[in-house]
């Protein structure tokens, strides 16, 4: 299957996590014959787990399926451009390519606000960006924009509250 049609089995995960009210992210990872082992969106609020993101699951699931926490010859496909915390499991994964939608320009961890694979690190990862992005971007902005002023109501009041 090429980059594009596996995306877009990415975006009809993204779209179950709309309709169970998560962030429309959505991943899977195939193995080194372009099978796919594993496939998951985030569920971070119905598993009350702030590191159930997509590509998390998708690596916890192809490790389980694959019988190997290490994913050599892997390849992780996902609508958004993976956070920090996702890029260090991607990383101990050892996940060879990574193909995302969108850029995150907020939390991306491959090119957007940091690259991981600038860092002094034993593994890196070959990136390819920007697949179907218009379609991944359009997804959460149409997410987020239906949920603008919600966010007490969905995360609580302590909600982007600054401690001194």
């Amino acid at each position: 299957m090429s980059d594009e049609e596996l995306i877009e089995i990415c975006l009809a995960e993204a779209r179950a996590a709309w309709v169970e009210d998560e962030v429309p992210v959505g991943a899977l990872i195939t193995d080194n014959k372009g099978t796919i082992v594993s496939r998951a969106h985030n569920m971070t609020r119905s598993l009350n787990n702030p590191g159930a993101h997509a590509e998390m699951l998708a690596i916890e699931r192809a490790a389980n399926a694959l019988g190997n926490y290490r994913l050599t010859g892997c390849s992780l496909y996902v609508t958004m451009e993976p956070c920090l915390m996702c890029a260090g499991a991607i990383i101990e994964a050892r996940v060879v390519r990574l193909v995302f939608g969108c850029s995150d320009k907020k939390r991306g961890a491959f090119g957007s606000v940091i690259d991981t694979n600038l860092l002094p690190l034993n593994h890196k990862v070959e990136m390819t960006g920007g697949v179907l992005k218009d379609d991944c971007a359009k997804l959460l902005k149409d997410f987020f924009s239906l949920r603008r002023g919600t966010e007490v109501a969905i995360t609580g009041p302590t909600r982007n509250r600054l401690y001194v």
